[in-house]
């Protein structure tokens, strides 16, 4: 029985079309049972839509509070019975209010080789610090920001010439073959966390 995913998007949601495409091309082998967005106008939206996947909208400015803002995203995946949340472009950060419910169950994807450059504008970070080579990361999210375990991590060299953009689009171009590779891997059960190290069974 196929393994079920629910992903959490804030825009235009290409790393969602990365996971749809891994599984409509037999390389994944999930199911998407839900999408999450934080915006009704996200593009992610529309890609959920063409692809026949459930989504569902949860608004900040429509709860009371934070932990209702998350109680709500919490019921549309498991309502939907999702196993696993991927965080695919989710630009707010999680409480522990919600994390204790998904302990090692939450992946997140970051544009940079962590624990160098957490947080926003990672890749404006490294042009900014002159590092020769940037690239992404996927881990599992604890309560801190970006300083959970890592599973696994893409590297492309910084050029002398790059700016923010273009060092983000080489980037990118990794970050939607880590993503899927790092959920195919947790899909197959091959996954084991141990303090701070993820370990890869072969």
């Amino acid at each position: 029985m196929r393994k079920k995913i629910g992903v959490i998007v804030s825009g235009r949601g290409s790393n969602l079309q990365s996971i749809i495409d891994h599984i409509a091309e037999g390389k994944l082998d999930v199911d998407v049972a839900v999408v999450v967005s934080d915006h009704k106008d996200a593009f992610a939206l529309e890609r959920a839509a063409k692809a026949g996947i459930p989504a569902a909208v949860v608004e900040r400015k429509g709860c009371r509070d934070k932990e209702e803002f998350e109680d709500k995203i919490d019921a549309a995946l498991r309502n939907a019975g999702a196993e696993l949340v991927v965080l695919a472009g989710f630009m707010r950060i999680l409480t522990g209010h919600f994390i204790s419910r998904w302990e090692h169950k939450i992946v997140n994807i970051h544009p940079a080789l962590l624990p160098s450059f957490k947080g926003l504008d990672a890749q404006g970070q490294a042009v900014d610090y002159g590092v020769k080579v940037a690239g992404c990361t996927v881990h599992f999210v604890d309560e801190g920001t970006d300083t959970g375990p890592i599973i696994l991590q893409k590297v492309v060299p910084v050029m002398d010439d790059d700016t923010e953009e273009t060092l983000a689009e080489r980037i990118l171009v990794e970050e939607h073959k880590a993503l899927p590779e790092a959920i195919r891997l947790w899909s197959e059960g091959r996954l084991s966390i141990k303090g701070r190290k993820v370990y890869i069974a072969r």
